[in-house]
């Protein structure tokens, strides 16, 4: 099991764009086998940066996801939306492995 933890730094007058975009990418991770945890907006503290975290069965089903997004009409369109709307201005991707008791 991998989770994928994304922080984003985003244009703090572009927030109903950037949680538009959060919304299409929640189906299309489950579509693809992953288990998405949501997206966390920004709420007090900074107002630039959001996060999101994922999860998929191993980190191979996390590579075959990312291929198959690039291909998939839906995840092109989301791909596009934040390209036109310029809601996301950088963001750093970084995994995880759980512990459990």
């Amino acid at each position: 099991m991998v989770t994928c933890y994304l922080k984003y730094v985003l244009d703090p007058y572009k927030l109903d764009a950037f949680e538009h975009y959060g919304k299409l990418w929640i189906p299309l991770v489950e579509k693809f086998g992953g288990q998405h945890h949501g997206y966390f907006l920004p709420s007090e503290g900074a107002n630039n940066i959001a996060l999101a975290m994922f999860t998929f069965p191993s980190l191979a089903a996390y590579e075959t996801y990312r291929q198959e997004s690039m291909n998939d009409p839906a995840c092109i369109a989301a791909f596009k939306y934040a390209e036109e709307t310029r809601c996301i201005l950088s963001y750093e991707r970084s995994f995880f492995r759980p512990v459990f008791g």
